[in-house]
């Protein structure tokens, strides 16, 4: 299906890195990019570069006075708790402003590739820091690189864009930035707010004209679950909006081995849903699309294959998931983290669902948060919520 594409990359994009210890560890990407290389993905998918995104450009969505606060936390190291920074979850270190716009500028660089037509899909997997807002660090994020490159596409005349997160935590900042701007449609997929941060993604919030949609999933759904929720929602709203240009985070933190979620999916789950944006890009939004990473703090069984199944998604070459993992790296693995490497592609699943359109099941949990989120949304775009 791909004519092009693209990832956006740069060493100094693991810059972003707020310490030992702390689940956003930069090796994850790291090990993406070296998978991927290794595997041939990267020569399948042209790689360019990325410059720091401007303060103009910065505060398409950010507030001046909090670009200024995270520059005095940059350059100092000290906290500043009004800016969200010098938190648990969102540590203050010398540099953080530098390598959080150098993050925005690979997705903007991603969506300028795209816009332009340089190429028709764009990635870039050190992206995906949903939760920050205009005023505030949050939830490991400091500048929203996915609202980032959405309001550059706003500013071009792009007058319908989609964003689809399929993070396990509510993608809660693009909803903010967003929320009432019918210009912007924000799907959410994510573990109810019930039991995860950040504590909101319920399906009454609906935004300008429906235009927000939140599929708030029980925890330990798993692939068909999750992927039964995804096919009743995300196809039809995405048809019904026709985008032309389709967003999308690819946090895989919903894997079962995810420290700090309960989806429970599997790598091969996953990989099919990628699969699944990736047709849904061609059929309504004209084959326009630009995928981010994410969440994902199983730094070595998960997050690696997975941005490497999406990069070879992304390059219309995606691999079999049977395909051994390189000995090279799994030996680089071993010396850089300590750690053992998978030695596939797979989890050894075949992910299956059961689509709604068969009926639903009102004592089913999963059936429930798919009917609240359709009674709420799908009227509002001219859809019939019922199966």
């Amino acid at each position: 299906m791909s004519r092009s594409a693209r990832v956006v990359w740069d060493d100094a994009l693991t810059t972003y890195d707020f310490g030992p210890g702390h689940p956003l560890a930069p090796v994850r990407v790291e090990l993406t990019m070296a998978l991927a290389r290794q595997l041939g993905v990267l020569d399948k998918i042209e790689t360019v570069g990325c410059v720091p995104a401007s303060d103009d450009e910065l505060t398409m969505v950010h507030q001046p006075g909090y670009i200024e606060a995270v520059k005095r936390v940059s350059a100092s190291g000290l906290p500043d708790a009004g800016a969200g920074l010098g938190t648990v979850d969102n540590p203050a270190f010398k540099g953080v402003h530098e390598a959080s716009a150098l993050i925005a500028g690979a997705s903007l660089a991603a969506a300028r590739s795209v816009w332009e037509g340089s190429a028709e899909h764009a990635v870039n997997v050190a992206g995906g820091l949903h939760h920050a807002m205009p005023g505030l660090a949050s939830g490991f994020c400091v500048y929203n690189d996915p609202a980032l490159a959405i309001a550059w596409l706003l500013r071009q005349g792009v007058e319908r864009i989609a964003y689809v997160d399929v993070d396990v935590h509510h993608g809660d900042g693009v909803q903010a930035v967003f929320y009432d701007d019918p210009r912007v449609l924000t799907i959410s997929l994510h573990e109810s707010p019930r039991t995860l941060f950040p504590g909101t993604g319920f399906p009454e919030e609906t935004g300008a004209e429906g235009t927000s949609v939140n599929v708030a999933l029980p925890a330990g759904c798993g692939d068909a679950g999750w992927l039964r929720a995804f096919h009743a929602v995300v196809p039809p709203l995405l048809r019904a909006f026709a985008p032309e240009i389709l967003v999308t985070q690819h946090g895989c933190d919903s894997h079962a081995l995810d420290p700090l979620a309960n989806l429970m999916l599997s790598l091969d789950g996953q990989r099919t849903a990628y699969a699944a944006l990736h047709r849904l890009a061609h059929e309504t939004a004209g084959g326009r699309w630009i995928a981010t990473g994410g969440g994902g703090y199983e730094l070595v069984q998960v997050v690696p294959r997975a941005w490497t199944h999406l990069l070879a998604e992304a390059a219309g070459e995606p691999i079999d998931p049977a395909t051994p993992t390189p000995e090279g790296w799994r030996q680089y693995v071993r010396e850089r983290t300590g750690e053992i490497p998978p030695l596939t592609m797979t989890d050894g699943r075949v992910p299956e669902f059961r689509d709604l359109s068969g009926g639903y099941d009102p004592a089913d949990p999963i059936d429930r948060a798919v009917m609240a989120t359709r009674n709420a949304v799908f009227p509002l775009h001219g859809l019939d919520p019922m199966p």
